[in-house]
């Protein structure tokens, strides 16, 4: 079964048809959903609603954009959530300097604090870097090593993908994989092994061709999953399975 290992369920785009599309997940080949957190308030809801659907996890953290609100007072109760049965990993955190919503130094002190408490907690992180390549892996390599966790919607070079796989890191691939543009990403999954790949859709966001420009849901995995199939010479089943087996591992720890 797909394994669809960041979305944002709680997201308003979902506010329409949230339930009956969760509900219908299962009989189309989509077996677990992992539904990341950004915002601070957002922690909260993921954990409601993975509590309510026994096919989705949780994973709790607060974006870089948004890390302008924290204190003490609010990472105290992430730590609080993370201990949730259902809550799997800690994420998405990282660093932004596309849009540089706060100052970088704030960036970087929160993103430290929630890698330390994923080292704390036992969980596997989720992280966000964009336009942030050099201080993403300076602080990884510093604060992250031994963690286990994936470099969500990756968009480096295939030299820093390798630099990740080879620390432990897995390389999310959702789907920009599938466009014309997409060349660099093409090749980095050509090129690192299946075993360092997770399935992604960072739903509602970066729908795949042929949906590329609409609302993104789990259901748009088998796409990029044909895709990655078609340049590793696989077929879609042989990625889906191990892609699971990649998420399952990565979330509990343990080989299957």
């Amino acid at each position: 079964m797909i394994f669809d290992t960041h979305a944002h369920y709680d997201d308003e785009q979902f506010d329409a048809d949230r339930d009956e599309l969760l509900w219908s997940m299962e009989e189309n080949g989509v077996g677990a959903i992992v539904n990341v957190s950004a915002s601070y308030e957002s922690c909260s809801r993921v954990v409601e609603m993975a509590q309510r659907y026994p096919f989705l996890y949780a994973a709790v953290g607060v974006h870089p954009d948004e890390t302008g609100g924290l204190n003490e007072e609010k990472f105290a109760r992430l730590k609080e959530l993370c201990a949730e049965e259902k809550v799997v990993a800690v994420g998405e955190i990282g660093l932004d300097y596309y849009w540089d919503t706060e100052p970088r130094k704030v960036q970087k002190k929160w993103f430290i604090r929630q890698l330390e408490l994923a080292r704390e907690t036992g969980l596997p992180v989720m992280i966000h870097s964009r336009d942030a390549a050099a201080d993403t892996l300076e602080i990884i390599k510093e604060y992250g090593r031994g963690l286990r966790g994936v470099i969500h919607c990756f968009s480096y070079s295939l030299e820093m993908a390798r630099e990740y796989v080879g620390m432990g890191y897995n390389i999310g691939v959702g789907g920009v994989v599938t466009f014309k543009n997409g060349k660099k990403l093409k090749e980095i999954v050509e090129e690192i092994p299946l075993s360092a790949i997770l399935l992604e859709t960072d739903s509602p966001y970066l729908a795949p061709e042929p949906n590329r420009g609409k609302r993104n849901t789990s259901l748009n995995l088998k796409y990029v999953a044909q895709e990655i199939a078609g340049i590793k010479g696989l077929t879609c089943q042989e990625v889906i399975e191990q892609t699971e087996k990649n998420a399952r591992r990565m979330l509990s720890g343990k080989e299957d």
